[in-house]
């Protein structure tokens, strides 16, 4: 996840880029870079750190060109150092690339040991492929149709040439670019922020889509080279737009800001350069975790699903005993709780009436709690013994999602953490999961372009007379998230089982106007869940799958497949709750209810 700026035009293009940069920093903030136009060639400079960094080093730097790109990165392909700060150039081009090349080993290799690399990155390997092209080709347009079939991934990409010093040439396939049309200017961003201050009429591009920027005027091509209509949409933001940032609803600008709100939870927490996680020295529990029998992790509501998800990687990789429970149930059983306990409290607000009374009743018999809020100094932060943070930002659509899917991040840290403490995750290990988790705010991104289909499959979704979601493993607190989002806006029937539960009751249910939402990504499990599938298949259900890209037998099963990115177990669990999210938002839409605050409903529930 990072920010892209480009801009062709009669402004001082260093000004330009900087203040689009800035609007855009909370997509990257671990180095930054510009290439501009000077002299006939394309004069970078690059800034490990904050945008202010490179700021301060761009202060005495003069251009005398009218074209440049510039970008803020978040690093997932090799460690926050200038060296592999945004953007690459090679060979005459320069480029600025934001998401994941998921065949980058295989195009390295084919590209062979001649080709010099001089960073970490998946991104110079597509400068390197581009500057081959336009040796062939002489032409910049070309030479990325002709790269474009090559990759695979998620990405949007913008590259300069020297050899064409008016040309800027902009595609993507999952994360967003935009284009800008000002006065005798054009701007292409991967936010609508950093366009605004200079223009209101933009273009989206859609996946596969080129933008061919050519002094003052641009084109847009598809992926083979054919030119394309596309519509402008003027930009006219009332002051409650504004605060939406031109979203219909806050939930659905909230579901968006998903990526960079993981983004933000894995900042503090992440030693980039050595892949390794840093969460429990803070909080004053390393010792009480290390020497836990057993892990009690209690919420309420989504953040009790999210603890559920918590649970099976705190078991599966920390190698303890961990028990869940809803806070008003636990509260009352009068619970026999096991020597060396520790627990752990989620609560978005930090005021939940019934986790605030069980972290009291737990303190009366000297369990030390570590608690998970998005809000600081909230009543529950401040009794807690420990404390971490969603730091996913005020989320104002009372059906929570950034702050789900930041809790879904943090606890995965947690539990990497913990099972350093406890030595049982080997290092290789804990830097692959680093690795995995580094690269979900880009995959993130993609997966949101899920929105467009249930938009458009909302008017009839709304129809079914009911929805089963079902999961395995920890696929299964997801499908009961999934149907929570659903009752909660849609005000439809709505249930979430364990796959393996479907002979032992739900099944009873399916018939051709029940819709079956089944999580099926590709993991150790994957085989009996489509066992599963294939049993409400032949009763008559509609099938509604997510599952991993390319699997053909799982879309051939399904009435409607999404395809999710190749991730680790651990992650696709932040995958899969963005679909389950539009899904929800768009039928509760479709339905004329109120998305933002649905019947009966508080953001913070106070009192039991």
């Amino acid at each position: 996840m990072c920010g892209i700026v480009g801009y062709s035009g009669p402004e001082n293009p260093k000004d330009v880029i900087l203040s689009g940069l800035k609007s855009l920093e909370y997509r990257g903030y671990d180095s930054a870079g510009v290439a501009i136009l000077n002299h006939g060639e394309f004069k970078r400079i690059r800034a490990e750190g904050k945008l202010s960094t490179l700021q301060k080093k761009l202060e005495s730097e003069t251009f005398d060109g009218h074209l440049g790109i510039g970008h803020t990165r978040w690093a997932t392909h090799g460690a926050p150092v200038e060296k592999n700060a945004h953007p690459h150039t090679v060979r005459g081009i320069s480029l600025v690339h934001n998401g994941i090349i998921e065949n980058y080993l295989e195009l390295k290799d084919a590209l062979g040991p001649q080709t010099k690399f001089t960073s970490d990155t998946d991104s110079e390997l597509v400068a390197h492929l581009i500057a081959d092209e336009i040796e062939r080709t002489h032409d910049l347009l070309k030479a990325v149709v002709n790269v474009l079939p090559r990759l695979q991934g998620a990405y949007s990409i913008l590259v300069v040439s020297k050899d064409h010093p008016d040309e800027m040439v902009a595609f993507k396939n999952g994360p967003p670019l935009i284009v800008g049309s000002a006065q005798g200017a054009v701007l292409v961003a991967s936010d609508v922020q950093a366009i605004l201050p200079y223009t209101k009429k933009v273009v989206y591009l859609n996946d596969l889509e080129i933008a061919h920027v050519k002094g003052e005027s641009f084109k847009v091509f598809d992926s083979l080279g054919r030119p394309l209509e596309k519509s402008v949409t003027t930009i006219d933001w009332t002051a409650e737009q504004a605060k939406k940032e031109g979203y219909e609803h806050f939930m659905l600008k909230e579901i968006f800001e998903q990526p960079r709100a993981v983004a933000r939870v894995l900042a503090p927490h992440v030693d980039v350069s050595k892949h390794t996680v840093h969460v429990l020295e803070g909080t004053g529990l390393s010792e009480r975790f290390r020497e836990a029998e057993r892990i009690a992790v209690i919420a309420c509501g989504t953040s009790f699903y999210a603890g559920q998800v918590g649970a099976y990687l705190l078991e599966k990789l920390a190698k303890v005993s961990v028990t869940t429970d809803i806070a008003s149930e636990f509260r009352y059983r009068e619970p026999v709780i096991a020597k060396n306990t520790v627990a752990i409290l989620i609560s978005q607000s930090g005021e939940t009436a019934d986790t605030l009374a069980v972290l009291r009743q737990l303190k009366k018999v000297k369990v030390p709690v570590l608690s998970i809020c998005n809000v600081k100094n909230s009543t529950i932060d401040r009794e807690a013994d420990g404390h971490l943070y969603m730091n996913s930002g005020p989320e104002v659509g009372v059906a929570s999602t950034k702050a789900f899917t930041s809790t879904l991040a943090l606890l995965h840290l947690l539990a990497l953490d913990v099972a350093k403490v406890r030595s049982t995750l080997p290092l290789q290990d804990e830097e692959r999961y680093v690795r995995a988790l580094l690269a979900a705010p880009a995959q993130m991104e993609t997966v949101l372009a899920c929105d467009k289909f249930f938009g458009e499959a909302a008017a009839t979704l709304k129809n079914f007379k009911g929805f089963l979601y079902m999961g395995r493993g920890v696929n299964y607190p997801i499908a009961l998230e999934g149907a929570l989002k659903l009752k909660e806006l849609a005000y439809m029937h709505a249930e979430g089982y364990a796959a393996g539960e479907m002979k032992h009751g739900p099944l009873a249910l399916i018939d051709g106007r029940m819709a079956v939402v089944m999580l099926a990504p590709s993991d150790e499990l994957y085989e009996k869940t489509l066992s599963n599938l294939e049993e409400a298949k032949a009763r008559g259900g509609v099938i509604i799958s997510i599952g991993t890209l390319g699997n053909d037998k799982l879309r051939d099963l399904s009435t409607h497949y999404l395809a999710l990115p190749r991730a680790e177990w651990s992650v696709n669990p932040m995958l899969e709750a963005i679909p389950l999210q539009l899904l929800a938002y768009h039928v509760a839409h479709a339905l004329g209810h109120d998305v933002d605050q649905p019947r009966n409903l508080a953001k913070s529930v106070t009192v039991e």
